[in-house]
């Protein structure tokens, strides 16, 4: 198997080996390869069984505060069919699961809950977002969240106007097709045959619209239109194979109901959850592989840092978001950074994580993601930076021996010798007196 393994990764990435067959055909055979890889590799399939347990959990709650805003708008009757379109692949019992849910989420009584049951509700319908979040920032090497008030009126906007927006499309495209103009247009050929292949391929398109938003929204960063809605083709056309794959499954698998009985539902019913999850993370992968193909590697390596990488890429950082900010510019987001700097975007959030931490740089913008100076440029001393990025987020440990004073001497020797060089030059001087463009 490591034999064949080899082989493909020869073919896919040696320069003379790839160059025997078209190009496109060897770019698409990389996004295959790491795709593959990332599944096998468990990662992904992880966060799929949480996310299942999480919605086993969040799916009553959720639909609850779905159903209570279109409720309001008078059009709460139309939940059930959209629940029943997306257990539709379990079969003839789809239909009693949906009616069982749905009567769980007519049945809760807000009113008897008292305050601590309904920061409960509230509680359990978010987790399932920031659920798919973390995984989506996994994914995208992302370590830090957005901050919690962001977070909190992002996730009540998802749970407010995505039902709306949903359902509003829903609406849309259901009086257009059943619309008199339509009909009468129908009756004509060949347009009668362009609106029923429309019509066939509508669910394909919302379910891609649903993705690429999720791709484009969800991960706390800049996710390009291309890479999302890329993203969104693969794990839409995923969905819907998927959907009609494991209808077939469930109704020619009548060993499980003579061996689990009337719990072979049930386990149906978390297997496809299973299955929708691990599409929709891979349709992720692929947004995040489409936006950074520098990351189409044969093996996936860990992200490390030498320390004269990480001394660079810390006065690299803050030399351009300073240089920015004094001409009154926005400033650079994580991923503006590894392009300008031709870097791993992993390696630049690791240096950027260390400058956040100690204040030398902050979070601004609509979305927190342009990174500005966090204090006077004046006062940012350019030896006190390189000890800092030297030293990273952590302090060293103290010296136990001798050998360990002699080692921290050198080192001390070292810091010492930097900072005799640039004296009390400071990070606004310095970019002052290098003069270059930006």
């Amino acid at each position: 198997m490591d034999r064949y393994l080899q082989r493909l990764r020869e073919l896919l990435w040696d320069l003379e080996a790839s160059a025997r067959y078209p190009k496109r055909l060897v770019v698409l055979g990389r996004y295959g390869f790491v795709l593959a890889r990332d599944l096998i590799e468990g990662q992904l399939n992880m966060r799929a069984m949480s996310l299942v347990y999480t919605t086993l959990l969040s799916i009553v709650p959720l639909l609850a505060l779905a159903f209570s805003v279109l409720k309001a708008l008078g059009v709460h009757n139309s939940l059930e069919p959209v629940l029943l379109e997306l257990l539709r692949p379990l079969g003839a019992q789809a239909e009693d699961i949906s009616a069982n849910v749905i009567g769980f989420v007519e049945n809760i009584r807000v009113g008897v809950l008292g305050s601590l049951g309904v920061a409960l509700l509230f509680y359990a319908a978010l987790s399932l977002i920031q659920k798919v979040e973390s995984a989506f920032n996994f994914i995208w090497r992302i370590e830090r969240p957005r901050p919690l008030s962001q977070r909190l009126g992002e996730y009540f906007a998802v749970l407010t106007v995505g039902p709306v927006a949903v359902f509003a499309a829903l609406g849309v495209t259901a009086s257009i097709f059943n619309s008199a103009v339509m009909l009468r247009i129908g009756s004509i050929e060949p347009f009668g045959l362009l609106i029923f292949i429309a019509a066939r391929l509508l669910p394909y398109a919302l379910i891609i619209g649903a993705f690429t938003f999720l791709y484009a929204f969800v991960p706390n960063t800049r996710v390009r239109l291309r890479a999302a809605a890329l993203g969104g083709l693969l794990a839409g056309v995923l969905w819907q194979a998927g959907s009609t794959a494991f209808a077939s499954f469930v109704a020619h698998a009548p060993n499980y109901n003579a061996v689990y009985s009337g719990f072979a539902i049930v386990i149906f019913l978390l297997i496809w959850l299973y299955v929708g999850w691990l599409i929709l993370l891979i349709g992720c992968q692929l947004a995040f592989y489409i936006q950074h193909p520098e990351h189409l590697k044969p093996r996936r390596t860990p992200a490390s840092l030498s320390g004269r990488a990480t001394e660079y890429l810390a006065l690299m950082i803050m030399g351009l978001t300073g240089r920015r900010f004094m001409a009154g510019r926005p400033g650079y987001t994580q991923e503006e950074l590894a392009l300008a700097l031709h870097a791993e975007p992993d390696h630049v959030a690791r240096v950027v994580e260390v400058l956040l931490f100690h204040g030398l740089l902050v979070e601004t913008g609509h979305d927190r993601t342009q990174l500005i100076p966090g204090m006077d440029l004046d006062s940012i001393e350019l030896a006190r930076l390189w000890r800092l990025a030297r030293a990273g987020a952590s302090t060293l440990p103290q010296p136990g021996d001798e050998l360990g004073r002699e080692v921290a001497d050198l080192l001390g020797a070292a810091e010492k010798s930097f900072e005799e060089r640039t004296g009390p030059l400071s990070l606004r001087r310095w970019l002052s007196r290098d003069g270059s463009g930006d």
